[in-house]
């Protein structure tokens, strides 16, 4: 996998988010693990790709009625069959990371990657979105020279008082020794 000059995974199936906007520098320093599930725990629908693409019917499942305006987007997502999917150029500031911290620094979105992992909490991730994290994570450590290994972070890391992802199933050690 590489990144191409205009940001973009290649390569991986592209979906355009109308939800992104500029970064307020070029500094892309932090890469952030998410995970998602609509509905929560069900895996393999078109639901994901229609939040992010600002789409989603809300009438589809009850639990999707508080998803109803919401305007969230994430860099990739990656499938329980490790297919990629990016929706905004990593140069761009997706909406992924919410109201967010890390070393004392608001706002995360301003400065990292979202990466989201195709789950929930309670069960664990797929050998194939191990791979595909690997390789995506690899491919992002070479292209932007602020990232490192110590500035991988959980969703729950910058936002523990709201996140719980990528919840207590993800192999942290098996992940960062691969890279």
């Amino acid at each position: 996998m590489q990144i191409n000059q205009q940001h973009w995974l290649e390569p991986v199936r592209a979906l355009n988010s109308p939800f992104y906007n500029q970064r307020p520098s070029d500094e892309i320093s932090l890469l952030v693990i998410h995970c998602i599930s609509l509905p929560e725990g069900q895996f393999g629908l078109p639901y994901i790709d229609d939040l992010f693409c600002g789409c989603l019917d809300c009438q589809a499942d009850a639990s999707f009625a508080e998803l109803q305006g919401l305007q969230v987007s994430a860099h990739l997502l990656i499938n329980r069959l490790g297919e990629v999917t990016q929706y905004v150029p990593f140069n761009l500031r997706a909406w992924h990371a919410g109201t967010s911290s890390y070393a004392g620094r608001e706002g995360c979105n301003d400065f990292s990657i979202g990466i989201e992992l195709e789950g929930c909490d309670s069960q664990g991730y797929s050998e194939a979105q191990y791979q595909s994290l690997v390789e995506v994570s690899q491919a992002l450590l070479k292209r932007y020279p602020l990232l490192n290994k110590q500035r991988i972070v959980a969703h729950s890391d910058i936002a523990p008082s709201r996140k719980t992802d990528p919840g207590p199933f993800f192999d942290w050690p098996r992940y960062l020794a691969a890279l």
